[in-house]
């Protein structure tokens, strides 16, 4: 594992980051690190951990309303399978989970 250092609303983390998947990382970053700012930027939401959870659910509804556009794949019987996860899917999962980690220990968000 790697571990980089990356900026989400001017705050330092340390991530650790499979071998080859820099790339990925830091564009998931760069997603979190727009949609975070965008909301505190709104003016209306002001703590850090309100902003987190708000942008969490932001990115995972578009990656939810991504799923539910995609068409299911037809087997050879007839039946229906659903599409392979998206690589979106995955890393709004990882995503997901960080973040309850890093907000688990810091009591109620709201």
């Amino acid at each position: 594992m790697k571990q980089l250092e990356v900026h989400i609303m001017q705050q330092s983390y340390l991530l650790s980051c499979p071998e080859g998947e820099e790339q990925r990382l830091l564009e998931a970053v760069e997603r979190v690190d727009t949609a975070m700012t965008r909301i505190r930027d709104a003016g209306k939401v002001r703590a850090r951990e309100r902003i987190a959870v708000l942008a969490a659910l932001n990115l995972a509804f578009e990656v939810v309303d991504q799923q539910h556009h995609q068409a299911p794949v037809q087997a050879d019987d007839g039946a229906q399978e659903n599409a392979a996860p998206s690589a979106d899917m995955a890393l709004a999962q990882a995503l997901a989970q960080r973040l309850d980690e890093a907000l688990g220990s810091s009591g109620q968000l709201f």
